[in-house]
């Protein structure tokens, strides 16, 4: 049973698992599936009637914190008793690409490389993982949400604003991929 576990489910397994925690949520609590509203709500425990934005009821949404914190259980649990022991098999041509750029390490989840103290305290790293976090943060908020917030709740739910949101996300991640990483990368 756990060599079932440990390998990668096949789309045709875990899209429909995802795409049924939307029904479920809805039948169940008429609740709306998103990430980074969590944010807020840690926000506006943390810091009651000091900032406008986070001065809101944020203990209706407290089964979000408990669904994030799920998350986070079931990560550690994953990768410190299930995780696959092989390594990651990366496409050929993607490895020549990357090993172009000085990324050798693609036996991972994320190449050390890249995601490293040292690698933080240069510009490559800064732009990367600062600059980068930012722009996620802050366009996370600017859109009104996540991608599994707009692409998998708000297209379920056939909203148009989640249709233009997911088309950006998909935009921006073939931009960044394609355009922008490299010239980071060549830093």
């Amino acid at each position: 049973m756990l060599e079932i576990i440990q390998k990668p489910w096949p789309w045709y397994i875990a899209g429909p698992l995802i795409g049924l925690t939307v029904p479920a949520l809805l039948i169940l609590g008429n609740k709306s599936f998103g990430i980074s509203s969590s944010l807020r709500h840690i926000c506006a425990a943390c810091f009651p009637a000091k900032i406008p934005f986070f001065q809101y009821d944020w203990k209706k949404e407290v089964w979000n914190l408990f669904f994030v914190t799920g998350i986070f259980i079931g990560a550690f649990i994953a990768a410190h008793f299930l995780a696959n022991p092989n390594p990651i098999n990366v496409h050929p041509k993607l490895a020549n690409e990357l090993a172009a750029y000085g990324i050798t390490q693609v036996n991972g989840l994320m190449p050390e490389q890249l995601f490293n103290w040292q690698t933080l305290l240069s510009i490559k790293g800064f732009l990367i993982i600062i600059v980068g976090g930012f722009l996620i943060g802050f366009g996370t908020r600017y859109a009104g949400g996540c991608t599994s917030g707009h692409s998998i709740m708000g297209l379920s739910t056939l909203q148009l604003p989640s249709l233009i949101a997911t088309c950006c996300f998909m935009a921006g991640g073939f931009i960044m991929a394609n355009l922008i990483l490299p010239f980071i990368l060549k830093l």
